[in-house]
């Protein structure tokens, strides 16, 4: 890579390079009507013949690269201020060019996940409000094509769009809504890079040199041995994969309406409360892929580790970021012990891939992720199994640096793991944006459990921070169909148990900062837990509206007797 030169230099290298020829190309992401990141510098890359000298002009700067050995160039362009104001991006080799129009300069997000960071603007609960005032000409979306690969791709599917209520409808409602806040506050355009897929492991999302990082995921790393394996057969034998394709046609003709109908129905209706029986199934299954490596048939979800890294993430580096949201957790609900490691390994290497890529800041990375909301039933007030476990994982990865939680503990809906309420999903991210990478004086985040000690009296005082002016009995901003308001006068959602580990609902009140805990019937009480519930009834919050995490004070074992 060279550095930016002056504009006099470029035209002498036009001239030199006039004879030569080469085949200029970018990768989808870099494209007309992109957002550059602000404030950064910013890595534009591509491919030309090898040892042939490019040139890219933006914004009065000229950069000269010579393209390496593999066919790859990258430039750096120094670090420029926020502009609304469209202009051209021009990349030069010795015979064509290439010209990205209408170019902003603002803020870029990268938004990844499940089907909840992927679920749509127009199925929102307030979508009939929004859509028609969704016109922001400096708002706007990359959308990353579903693609799966056995080793990183350097390029992607995908198309820069503005926003329009046209456009609108199909962007993820979590992103949008979150953008729309960074908008507002910033007064710069913001540019998001979607890529979420419903139903995905976090493993998926992790790269094989992340896998790998010491020490080694060695339960993950032997799903991705094995797959390995079974791949190796599918290229031996091509027939396995013809007969998997006709197989799948024919299903999509002959099962695929009816089936597609009869789940659409039973979903509507549990998401609305109504009766339903057992959960429609196909009146033959769907046929498999035989290559784990490959895209997975319509209704199944990739499940083979890093396969979605390396098709919809490792293409999108060096691309310059302001920083990173995620809403992923669902998949890995039972196994919340896990994810304390898969979690904040992917934290890391998402860094280090864009930090490795060229992005002098990828290894500084903001990283703002949700907390998983309600949903499920509980057989029992306090779980032993479930969501609580994971969303604990995710409440213990903020020791990781730049990071922050948006808790979403209030919005969620006990019979449908996609509830409808994103705005405050989106603007409790943005609050988040704003302390964290902003350096603005907001409360950003709910009540967080810090310490216990057990009184005299013996009641547990429960200690907290970011209580954010003072911890209130608080009510939920959405209900989902069903779901009854909170009590306006007392606290709910507080356990207590004594060393018999047998948990009893509390008595609970707000006494400054502290919330204490009682239960008559536990004299010598030695655990507190909150919230804990796969679908849990629980209203402390803060006086900025925020609600509080779950928490439990204990470590004793789940239903499977694991620990850590």
């Amino acid at each position: 890579m060279l550095k930016c030169k002056s504009p006099g230099l470029f035209a002498l290298c036009l001239t030199a390079l006039a004879s030569l020829h080469a085949e200029i190309r970018l990768p989808h992401v870099l494209a007309s009507h992109m957002v550059l990141q602000r404030e950064s510098a910013i890595p534009i890359w591509g491919w030309a013949t090898p040892g042939e000298l490019v040139t890219v002009t933006f914004a009065g700067q000229t950069c000269l690269a010579n393209t390496a050995s593999d066919g790859r160039w990258l430039v750096r362009l120094n670090a420029l201020a926020a502009s609304d104001s469209g202009r051209d991006l021009v990349v030069v080799g010795p015979s064509g060019r290439v010209v990205l129009t209408d170019v902003l300069v603002g803020d870029v997000w990268l938004a990844g996940g499940q089907s909840n960071m992927g679920f749509p603007l127009n199925s929102a609960h307030n979508a009939a409000q929004v859509l028609p005032q969704a016109r922001d000409s400096q708002l706007r979306f990359f959308s990353v094509a579903r693609k799966t690969a056995a080793v990183p791709q350097t390029d992607c599917a995908g198309t820069w769009e503005t926003t329009t209520p046209e456009t609108a409808k199909n962007v993820s409602a979590v992103a949008y809504f979150f953008a729309r806040e960074i908008r507002q506050d910033q007064h710069c355009p913001v540019g998001v890079l979607q890529a979420p897929w419903g139903g995905t492991d976090i493993e998926t999302w992790i790269s094989l040199v992340g896998l790998k990082q010491n020490p080694p995921l060695k339960p993950t790393l032997d799903r991705w041995n094995e797959a390995l394996v079974q791949a190796a057969k599918v290229q031996a034998h091509p027939a396995l994969e013809t007969t998997y394709e006709l197989n799948l046609k024919q299903w999509q003709v002959e099962v695929a309406p009816a089936y597609n109908l009869a789940l659409k129905q039973y979903n509507a209706d549990k998401a609305a409360g109504r009766a339903v029986g057992p959960k429609p199934q196909p009146a033959s299954p769907e046929p498999s892929n035989p290559d784990p490596m490959g895209l997975p048939s319509p209704s199944r979800r990739p499940a083979t580790p890093t396969v979605n890294f390396n098709g919809m993430i490792a293409p999108l580096a060096p691309f310059a970021l302001r920083g990173i949201i995620w809403y992923q957790g669902e998949n890995n609900g039972s196994a919340g012990l896990a994810y304390r490691k898969l979690f904040p390994r992917l934290i890391a290497d998402w860094r280090q891939q864009w930090q490795s890529a060229g992005f002098s800041r990828g290894d500084d990375l903001p990283f703002l992720y949700v907390q998983l909301p309600g949903n499920g039933a509980d057989p029992v007030p306090v779980a032993q199994s479930g969501w609580p476990w994971l969303r604990e994982a995710q409440l213990l990865s903020l020791s990781a640096p730049r990071t922050a939680m948006a808790i979403t503990i209030d919005v969620g809906n006990p019979n449908d793991v996609h509830p409808a309420d994103k705005v405050d999903v989106g603007v409790r991210l943005a609050l988040a944006a704003k302390k964290l990478v902003y350096q603005e004086s907001v409360v950003a985040s709910g009540p967080l459990y810090q310490s216990f000690t057990v009184e005299p009296s013996g009641e547990l005082r429960v200690r907290f921070r970011e209580t954010g002016g003072g911890l209130v009995i608080g009510q939920s901003p959405w209900r989902a169909p069903g779901v009854q308001p909170f009590p306006s006068d007392k606290l709910i959602g507080f356990y207590v148990a004594g060393e018999d580990k047998r948990w009893v609902a509390a008595e609970a009140r707000i006494e400054n900062d502290c919330v204490m805990v009682s239960n008559p019937q536990v004299t010598r009480p030695v655990a507190v837990r909150y919230g804990w519930a796969n679908s849990p009834r629980c209203n402390l919050y803060n006086r900025a509206g925020l609600p509080a995490s779950p928490f439990r004070t204990d470590q004793w074992p789940d239903a499977q007797g694991r620990i850590n």
